[in-house]
C-alpha cells in the first residue's frame, strides 16, 4: 500500500508544480486511482514484490520504471478511449509520471541500501550450511562472501568428497557426517541448508530432506547439471505445475520475454518517430546514389528458427549472384555505393530493421541474423550456432559491440561471435540490454570492421 501513497504524493506533487495548488476535478484523481489500483495489479508481474535479498540495484530500478511506465501507458490509453484527453493537462501527466516513478524508485533504493547497510554490519543475517564438494562448496562460499549486503553468511560445509575435492576455504567448519551436521544446525540457530549436488546423489538428498523435516529450516536443492546445461545458470520452470529445469532450451523465462517484447515495441515506436527526418533523408540519398530501390530485402531466420524478412537501406548497386550462395561485403567492395559505405560503416543502413522489431520479427537487442545460406553453411561447423536462434534476433548485440561484427572470412571470428551470442543469451537483464543499447549509441556506431 505504500506504492499506493507514492503514486497519490506524485500526483499531489505534479499539481503543485504545475498549477500551485493541489485540489484538482474528479477525473485527475480517478485517473490516479485507476493507476495505483492497476500498479497493484501489474508491479507483481514485474517482480516488483519479490524479496530484495541478492537482487542488483540496477535491474531492481529498471523493474520499477518498466512496470511504472507501463501503467503510466495504460492510463494514456483509458484517457483516450474515454475521450478525456483534453481535461488532463500533458505537461501535468509527463511531471506525473516523472515525479512517481522517481519517488518509487527511490524509496526502493534508500530501503535496499539501508538493508544492505544493517546486513553488512552483521544484522539480519541468513546462517547457510552447505553440502556438497570441496569445489562447488568453495565456490558458493566465494560468491556469498563477494556479496555481503545480500543478508547471507557461511555457516558450515558437508563436503560429500573430502578425499578428491577438499574444502579450501578457512573460517567455516566442515563436517564429514550428516549427523555431525545436523547438530550444528540445530545448535547455532542456521537458517538455510544448500544443497550443490548431482541427480545421481538422490540417497543423501533424501536423508538430508528427512532429517530436518521437522525443523524450521529452509532447505534448496542447487542441482548440479553443469555437465548437461547448455546455458550456464540454467533456470527451473513451471511445467503443467511441475518443476522443470532447462538443459537445452532458451534461458529466458515467459515473464522475461514479456518485458523484453513490450520494451522492444515501445522502443523501436519512439525511434522511428524520433528518426523520421533522418530516415526520410537517407532514403532520398539512396535513391540517388544508383538505380535500384530503397530497401534491401532478405530472408532470415528468427526465433525459432522461423523464417521472415529484414529490411535495410539498399548500399549496395545492383548486382546477381548465383543462386544458395550469398557473398559477403569484403573492404572496398566495388558493389557498394559511396552512400551505401558511409551507412554501412555508420550502421545507418540497419535503421529500417527498427520496422521488423515494431512487426515482432526482431529484437531491439539479440543476436545479428545471417543470411540463409551462411546459416546452413555455419551450424554444421560451429558448436552452438543453431542455439542463437533461441530468442528474437538484434539490431545489436553483444558481439557486436565487442568487435565482432562485419566479415567473417575466417571460421574462428563466427566461433567468437556465437560464443558471445550464447553468452548474452545465458546472462540476459534487462540491465545487459541496457548496456548494449548504450555502448552501441555511444561508440558502435562507427567500427572499423563495417564496410
Amino acid at each position: 500500500m505504500f506504492d499506493v501513497a507514492l503514486v497519490l504524493a506524485g500526483a499531489a506533487v505534479a499539481s503543485q508544480i504545475r498549477f500551485d495548488y493541489l485540489a484538482q476535478s474528479g477525473f485527475y484523481w480517478a485517473l490516479v486511482m485507476f493507476a495505483a489500483a492497476f500498479a497493484l495489479a501489474i508491479f507483481p508481474a514485474f517482480g516488483v514484490y519479490e524479496s530484495w535479498r541478492g537482487r542488483s540495484k540496477l535491474a531492481l530500478a529498471g523493474q520499477v520504471s518498466l512496470a511504472w511506465l507501463i501503467v503510466q501507458g495504460s492510463a494514456l490509453v483509458l484517457m483516450y478511449s474515454l475521450h478525456r484527453s483534453d481535461f488532463v493537462s500533458r505537461l501535468w501527466f509527463s511531471y506525473w509520471t516523472a515525479v512517481t516513478g522517481g519517488l518509487l524508485i527511490s524509496y526502493r533504493l534508500i530501503t535496499h541500501a539501508v538493508l544492505a547497510r544493517a546486513r553488512g554490519a552483521g544484522m539480519n543475517l541468513h546462517q547457510v550450511a552447505i553440502v556438497g564438494s570441496g569445489s562447488q562448496c568453495d565456490a558458493i562460499i566465494r560468491r556469498i562472501e563477494s556479496a555481503p549486503t545480500t543478508g547471507f553468511r557461511a555457516a558450515a560445509v558437508y563436503n560429500t568428497s573430502p578425499q578428491k575435492s577438499p574444502v579450501t576455504s578457512t573460517g567455516v567448519p566442515v563436517f564429514d557426517t550428516v549427523d555431525a551436521l545436523a547438530d550444528y544446525i540445530r545448535t547455532n540457530d542456521v537458517h538455510e541448508l544448500w544443497l550443490m549436488l548431482s541427480l545421481a546423489e538422490e540417497p543423501l538428498i533424501c536423508s538430508l530432506v528427512g532429517e530436518f523435516r521437522d525443523d524450521l529450516v529452509n532447505i534448496r536443492f542447487m542441482p548440479d547439471v553443469r555437465s548437461l546445461a547448455l546455458f550456464e545458470g540454467s533456470g527451473v520452470i513451471d511445467l503443467l505445475g511441475v518443476p522443470a529445469i532447462n538443459l537445452v532450451a532458451s534461458p529466458l523465462s515467459a515473464n522475461s520475454m514479456l518485458k523484453k517484447e513490450i520494451f522492444d515495441r515501445l522502443f523501436a515506436a519512439a525511434a522511428l518517430i524520433c528518426l523520421a527526418p533522418l530516415l526520410v533523408a537517407i532514403a532520398i540519398a539512396v535513391k540517388l546514389s544508383s538505380r535500384g530501390p530503397v530497401f534491401f530485402r532478405q530472408k532470415r531466420k528468427g526465433a525459432d528458427g522461423r523464417v521472415f524478412t529484414i529490411y535495410k537501406f539498399r548500399s549496395m548497386r545492383l548486382h546477381t549472384e548465383e543462386k544458395g550462395t550469398v557473398r559477403q561485403a569484403t573492404r572496398n567492395d566495388p558493389r557498394v555505393t559511396k552512400v551505401g559505405a558511409f551507412l554501412r560503416r555508420t550502421s545507418l543502413d540497419e535503421l529500417p530493421q527498427f520496422f521488423n522489431v515494431l512487426r515482432g520479427d526482431m529484437s531491439v537487442v539479440g543476436p545479428r541474423p545471417h543470411a540463409l545460406e551462411h546459416d546452413d553453411l555455419y551450424q554444421k561447423v560451429v558448436a552452438g550456432y543453431i542455439h542463437r536462434y533461441r530468442i528474437k534476433p538484434g539490431i545489436t548485440g553483444w558481439a557486436q559491440i565487442n568487435g565482432f561484427r562485419g566479415e567473417t572470412d575466417r571460421i574462428e571470428k563466427m566461433e567468437r561471435r556465437v560464443e558471445h551470442d550464447l553468452y548474452y543469451l545465458g546472462h540476459w537483464s534487462f540491465a545487459l540490454d541496457m548496456r548494449i543499447i548504450g555502448a552501441t549509441i555511444v561508440a558502435g556506431l562507427v567500427h572499423r570492421n563495417a564496410y
